[in-house]
């Protein structure tokens, strides 16, 4: 437990708190600031000032130019503007390629197209949780509209080679998009190093609030909105900005470009601190994503892993009955649960871990705010907790 007698948090892959910084970047747009950005006087045009200067900071971390930034209520509106909005302009290419573990947020528009007659190839991923180049050259066609797979795995934090993905797509004149919500402000994430046309980003992933995201739309991209409404955000995504969730968004990013690779590094070495401590106490302890033997894990940098992240199988147990048994941490499953029976995480089945193993899957995800303290105690906590729960259910 923390000093405030809460679990220790280790779930910042699904949402993380607002910095201080992003509050105080906040509050004058909930306090006095509180004017329409459409509107032509003082108090509307402090406001526009306000999302101007957002639209700046995001561009700033992404490397683009402001006006390839849209702001959207967050990552899931962000994917479906970008995958719908390119396929209704499209309607010549009615072939989309994306991969087999996205997240929902890219799963259902791409359901949604398939329903109205698009094809829909989902590329294979290996035991590492990523798709190959070589892979997607066989499937990318001359009527592909749109090549979407995300930059990091939101469960196993694998990163998929994206930008190699864009060279394949840009052969065959395909756009192509990446969900980079959970990417953004955890490593480099510079649009024309990954050479995509679309990238989205959620708010709530890097410390800035819930409800607020972003798009990223290459100069020249044509897409259409998904929403109508009036002219808001180049017509694109109507409706009266949520200015004070914008100006944390921009603050959010203007923080994780200032020490971007210094908190990587931070949180890779208590990321690897977390897997020693559990791998020397619990034998065959699997590391989802690796690629590589069970039990092995680089000590440098992985280039291929967000620094943060930890899919781990606990054998024995299941990772629901393993986290019931640990109160002190707060972390997550990729399971699901029907009618009282779990189900395996389809992003562990897509990679080939059996159902047995990927029912043992726990999600351990660092963020600014984890320490060595919290980890030492968290590893004694699963640990334990692995002990007493082992061979029930």
């Amino acid at each position: 437990m923390t000093d405030s007698g809460l679990p220790i948090y280790l779930d910042y892959n699904a949402t993380t708190p607002l910095h201080p910084t992003v509050v105080d970047a906040m509050l004058p747009y909930l306090r006095e600031h509180f004017g329409n950005p459409s509107s032509g006087h003082v108090y509307g045009q402090r406001a526009k000032a306000a999302v101007e200067r957002a639209r700046e900071q995001v561009a700033a971390l992404l490397g683009c130019q402001p006006d390839e930034i849209l702001f959207t209520s967050g990552g899931t509106e962000a994917n479906n503007l970008a995958i719908r909005g390119v396929l209704e302009l499209s309607s010549g290419r009615r072939h989309i390629v994306t991969s087999a573990v996205e997240h929902p947020a890219t799963v259902r528009p791409c359901e949604l197209l398939e329903r109205g007659g698009v094809e829909v190839t989902r590329l294979p991923v290996g035991s590492d949780g990523r798709v190959e180049a070589a892979t997607a050259q066989a499937f990318v066609r001359g009527d592909t509209a749109l090549a979407t797979v995300m930059l990091a795995q939101n469960e196993t934090g694998s990163l998929m080679p994206v930008a190699a993905l864009a060279g394949v797509a840009h052969e065959r004149g395909t756009l192509i998009h990446t969900d980079a919500a959970q990417a953004v402000g955890k490593i480099r994430t510079r649009v024309d190093e990954l050479g995509v046309d679309l990238l989205s980003i959620a708010g709530h992933k890097l410390y800035a609030p819930k409800g607020v995201g972003a798009l990223f739309v290459r100069r020249g991209v044509r897409l259409a909105p998904v929403l109508v409404g009036a002219g808001h955000e180049r017509g694109l995504r109507p409706g009266t900005e949520n200015v004070a969730s914008i100006a944390g968004l921009g603050a959010a990013c203007e923080l994780a470009a200032a020490d971007l690779e210094a908190e990587a590094n931070r949180q890779r070495a208590l990321r690897d601190v977390l897997w020693d401590s559990l791998s020397a106490a619990i034998p065959g302890l699997h590391l989802n994503g690796d690629g590589r033997a069970s039990g092995v894990e680089d000590r440098q940098p992985h280039p291929d892993r967000l620094p943060n992240t930890l899919n781990l199988s606990f054998p024995g147990v299941r990772g629901s009955a393993l986290l019931a048994a640990a109160p002190e941490v707060a972390a997550s499953t990729g399971s699901a649960c029907h009618g009282g029976a779990e189900t395996p995480s389809a992003v562990l089945t897509a990679m080939g871990v059996d159902a047995a193993t990927a029912l043992g899957a726990v999600r351990l995800s660092l963020g600014r705010f984890t320490t060595r303290e919290q980890i030492d105690k968290a590893a004694q906590a699963l640990v334990s907790a692995w002990r007493s729960t082992r061979g029930i259910g």
